[in-house]
Order: C-alpha cells, then structure tokens, then sequence
C-alpha cells in the first residue's frame, strides 16, 4: 500500500491494530525517517492509547504505553548492535499481556514465529510504501480491515 502522508501511515497502523491481541508482535522494518514511528502512534490510537504519548524509544530502548485496550510496548533496536543486548532485554517475557512493536526489527538476532512485518520504505516526501506480511496464524484479519496473508 502507498500512503502519502505521515496521518495516512499512522491509518495504517490504526487499521492493523483492530486485529491484534495480547501476544501479537510487530516488526517494523525501515530506513530513517521511513515512518515506523507514525505507524506506531497509528497502532497505539488503534489500540486506545493516546498516540501524542507516542514517540521513538531511541534512548530508551522500551516504552511502555497503558490506557487502551491492551498494553503496547514499544521497542527501538537502532542503537543496540549486539544480539546479546537484544536478547538481554526479555522481549519475550514482555509480549504475553499486549502488544509488541519493535522498530529496527532487522536486527533481531533470530525470526520472532508468529510476527508481523511491516516493511516501511520512503519514496519521496510524504510517500511511503507499506508492505505488511501477516503471519500464517494466529490472527485472521476481518474482510474490511484492507490486510491479506501475503502467501
């Protein structure tokens, strides 16, 4: 899908996030400034989480955001280059009760089973090509939501 503007990025988002649940994982894949953090503030208003409160977890590395429907954790690997560091995180353990999205999902040290990959590519200024690739379970999207299995 091509979106043409960081609100139409974070619509995306906001789409996917009616079909996740607690345990779901996002993996957001993309250069600087590709819009991984505005289809992170999409799935956060999705979710019922004020998407204002939203913002890349760079110094951080996790941010937790409470308030909607389930928890979102929001994760940012770009300055970790060590699979022991991301490892040393717990990712695992964090995603049972809500909704994992790592941004700079690239530099996960394995695949992470059951993810979904949002491929977010700058084009020119405000466009940008989303690629989303659901898993082959555990969510079936609804018909209206505009997401298909890229199988």
């Amino acid at each position: 899908m091509t979106t043409h503007s960081e609100q139409e990025t974070a619509d995306a988002g906001r789409r996917l996030a009616a079909e996740l649940h607690a345990g779901s994982v996002v993996l957001l894949i993309g250069d600087l400034g590709a819009g991984k953090t505005a289809f992170t503030r999409g799935l956060a208003e999705g979710l019922g989480i004020q998407p204002d409160d939203v913002s890349s977890p760079t110094f951080t590395i996790v941010q937790e955001y409470r308030g909607g429907r389930l928890p979102m954790y929001h994760v940012d690997l770009y300055r970790l280059n060590d699979a022991r560091e991301i490892d040393d995180l717990g990712l695992e353990e964090i995603t049972a009760d809500g909704v994992l999205a790592i941004e700079w999902a690239e530099k996960m040290p394995r695949p992470v089973r059951g993810a979904i990959v949002v491929r977010l590519t700058h084009v020119a200024d405000d466009v940008r090509n989303l690629t989303i690739q659901l898993p082959d379970y555990p969510i079936t999207p609804s018909p209206n939501s505009g997401f298909h299995s890229d199988r």
